[in-house]
């Protein structure tokens, strides 16, 4: 049977006629990028409710996976909370598999032939990733963005963590910030009748009754399918997320992408815009309740044409809230980093972040605080002392707690406002524990260790009764990609850092 190429040879093929220089290191890089993929779909298969796992079973230091159809997988007992690519290879009980592209195209279950394909795009780039990266980990940048630049293989714990179906290899050398390009956003302009702004627009990008949307390069040529025109650019570094940027000394510009990166199409509704300015007055709200712990960026404007492929967001740069020697940086970007850190650093982190967060908990507002959109505020000696998060869209809002506090509901979208309390910690656990200081601890044990340290400094609220007494929840990010037919998250319950003994 004829097998069309593989993501990693298509990119082959285009790095030897772009760049052939970066072919070598690509080369070498292939091996650790299957590992660092097959370590997050192994920690998917042993923890997420998929329909067609039927058993686990530990049998020593290894997993045995036991599917419905009465084939066997085993691989090494799993860490949710390891980083490292500690999984290369998983058996069957007639192949051994090191690239997970073809583990997931053997599995044959539903969905998983496009999974697949994303799975074996998310290797290939994260190998140009690498080989194209000049991250030093005792580098201490001076730009915010160059902070995000240095988080070069994606997401700690999805599959799909540099999934970039329909770039090709000149787009992501182009336009992924692991490569450190500067991108040229054009400006196209829509009649101010037919905009709906929120906040203030800046008078800089409107001109003869129009409005200057600041468009993606990638978007412009792709999906709106027409010529950016011959006016003024704006140069502008992306951030981590490909699809927001740092233009210097001004704002960051969220930009609608219409592409599927890692799981979701990252285009920007028009509910979102509606609801922009309110939300940024109840995070600049929400932030004063925070005792000077917590900075919230403010939307400056949004815009869109009533598009969600058409739409942008200018938002302040976090960097504004750094003081003299001070600087700003996403938590996903700490682990990336081998500054020295005193012995309980990463629990001073978990305290921090935790006191923060259920503080607001309690007060009504989950945050969704992953490793891209919370910050931490360092000291010159690299200390945490503040935190900052941005981006409130996916916020999870109680009117119950608010009014409890005097505080109005804001006119939001009304998936984001629930009273459910496990609706509530989720968003914020999920993000928080599971994710963004998982993600600096990278393991269980040494995840389990800081949060020990850090609850006991912490008041006693239900929620943090909760942290401590329940499994810990998860985006089940896998089972997510594979269930097309139903949106909204889906939820793993993980093993407890604080009760169990293997974290």
């Amino acid at each position: 049977m004829h097998r069309p190429p593989t993501a990693e040879a298509e990119v082959a093929e285009e790095l030897a006629a772009l760049r052939p220089g970066l072919l070598p290191r690509f080369t070498a890089e292939l091996p650790g990028a299957r590992a660092a993929v097959l370590t997050r779909l192994w920690r998917a298969l042993a923890c997420e409710p998929l329909p067609w796992i039927t058993g686990r079973d530990v049998a020593g230091e290894d997993l045995v996976l036991r599917l419905r159809d009465g084939r066997r997988l085993s691989g090494p007992r799993a860490d949710p909370y390891r980083t490292d690519a500690y999984v290369t290879a998983v058996r069957g009980a007639e192949a051994v598999y090191d690239d997970p592209a073809r583990l997931m195209t053997d599995l044959a279950v539903p969905h998983s032939e496009g999974f697949a394909a994303e799975l074996g795009h998310s290797v290939a780039s994260m190998a140009l990733s690498r080989a194209g990266s000049t991250v030093r980990p005792d580098d201490w940048p001076e730009a915010d963005w160059e902070w995000e630049q240095r988080v070069v293989d994606g997401h700690p714990f999805h599959p799909n963590c540099r999934s970039r179906p329909g770039f090709s290899v000149a787009d992501q050398l182009a336009y992924g910030p692991e490569h450190g390009p500067v991108v040229a956003l054009a400006q196209v302009p829509v009649p101010a009748a037919e905009c709906l702004v929120t906040g203030v627009w800046p008078d800089s990008l409107r001109g003869g009754g129009r409005i200057l949307l600041p468009v993606h390069p990638w978007q412009a040529a792709q999906v709106l399918k027409r010529p950016a025109g011959n006016g003024d650019r704006i140069d502008a570094h992306p951030l981590m997320s490909l699809r927001t940027l740092a233009v210097d000394g001004g704002p960051h510009v969220k930009t609608a992408l219409s592409a599927r990166l890692t799981s979701s199409v990252r285009d920007i509704s028009v509910a979102s815009i509606a609801a922009s300015a309110a939300l940024s007055a109840f995070g600049a709200e929400l932030a004063a309740r925070g005792e000077g712990l917590l900075h919230v960026t403010r939307t400056l404007g949004a815009a869109t044409a009533h598009s969600p492929d058409l739409a942008a967001v200018l938002r302040e740069s976090p960097a504004r809230y750094a003081g003299p020697g001070e600087r700003v940086v996403p938590v996903a970007a700490l682990a990336t980093t081998s500054l020295p850190r005193r012995p309980g650093w990463t629990a001073a982190l978990a305290r921090l972040a935790l006191h923060v967060g259920l503080r607001a908990l309690e007060a009504g507002v989950a945050l969704e605080a992953h490793g891209q959109n919370l910050l931490v505020v360092l000291s010159p000696e690299g200390e945490p002392l503040r935190l900052v998060y941005r981006d409130l869209a996916d916020l999870r809002i109680s009117p119950a707690r608010l009014a409890r506090h005097g505080i109005p509901v804001p006119d939001v979208p009304a998936r984001m406002v629930t009273d459910d309390p496990v609706a509530l910690r989720r968003k914020l656990f999920g993000s928080l524990v599971a994710g963004a200081l998982a993600g600096v601890a990278g393991s269980g044990p040494a995840l389990r260790e800081a949060l020990a340290t850090a609850v006991r400094d912490l008041p006693r609220t239900p929620d943090l009764d909760a942290l401590g007494a329940e499994p810990l929840p998860a985006k089940a990010l896998t089972l997510m990609r594979l269930s097309p037919e139903r949106s909204g998250d889906r939820w793993a319950e993980l093993p407890n850092p604080l009760r169990s003994d293997r974290g």
